[in-house]
């Protein structure tokens, strides 16, 4: 049977992805050899420790209880061994979408790798939400209103908020003249589902019921739905987190400097 340690690392690696086959790929084993692995496990355990569901799986309060006691040590490991495979313990990783990174982000790592040339960035991008504390990830690039408890956000870049939607939808319509007007229409959402409760809150309209809607999971989808009049699109604010210990690490910080000192930039450069 195989080791006990390696079965327990390939519960965590499906407990951060939520999908054998993801899970697989970081693991370079195949998906068939990751579902062995998890069954083995759970008949050490005695227990189920996942639940499948349409996206892949879950995990259970077995699984959970499990998950939360292996996290931390299993971030520590990776830590070491990241440190263990590169001797300037240089590299950076971070989270974003994919969106973000391939107009905003990529474009503008080549020059961050002038400046710091020992430093590796390996960049994660989706729409799942990472945990920070548990999973082998520095940074995050999030659009919120820097409301994360517990973690340091740091306000990055808000693009200009504009409502966009086709002349169709709006035509025979009253003119939206303020946000609370957006609600008479259909809401088109990322696949969180989190852009216009935000935009709502931070305009300060009460809009319980404005989670409803089409979503997709990439942002370019969203604005094809809007040209073809099938609701009111948004664009998004922008923060970089992490947790206050991640950020002593000084290719972390270094990197985080980076990101807010590139965002003011574009802010700052004359148009």
């Amino acid at each position: 049977m195989i080791r006990r340690f390696a079965l327990l690392q390939t519960f965590v690696a499906v407990a951060r992805a939520g999908k054998m086959k993801q899970a697989a790929n970081e693991l370079a084993l195949t998906p068939g050899a990751v579902s062995q692995r998890i069954r083995q496990l759970e008949e050490v355990a005695g227990r189920r420790l996942f639940n499948r569901v349409p996206a892949g799986v879950e995990l259970n309060a077995a699984g959970e209880a499990m998950f939360t006691a292996l996290a931390e040590p299993f971030r520590a490991i990776e830590a070491v061994d990241r440190e263990l495979g590169s001797p300037l313990s240089s590299s950076v990783t971070m989270s974003t979408t994919s969106s973000f990174a391939a107009t905003w982000l990529v474009p503008r790592l080549a020059m961050f790798a002038q400046r710091y040339p020992d430093i590796e960035i390996v960049v994660e991008t989706g729409a799942r939400p990472v945990d920070l504390r548990r999973e082998p990830i520095d940074l995050a690039i999030r659009h919120g209103l820097g409301k994360y408890h517990g973690f340091e956000a740091t306000w990055l870049v808000a693009p200009e908020l504009i409502v966009v939607a086709s002349p169709d939808l709006l035509k025979d319509r009253a003119p939206l003249k303020g946000p609370a007007d957006c609600l008479a229409f259909p809401l088109l959402h990322d696949f969180n589902r989190q852009d216009w409760p935000l935009w709502f809150e931070a305009h300060g309209v009460a809009a319980p019921n404005c989670k409803k809607g089409p979503a997709f999971s990439e942002s370019h989808l969203v604005v094809r739905a809007a040209v073809a009049g099938q609701g009111l699109a948004l664009v998004r604010d922008i923060y970089v987190v992490a947790t206050s210990e991640t950020l002593q690490k000084p290719t972390v910080r270094r990197f985080r400097n980076w990101l807010i000192e590139e965002a003011r930039h574009k802010i700052s450069s004359p148009t």
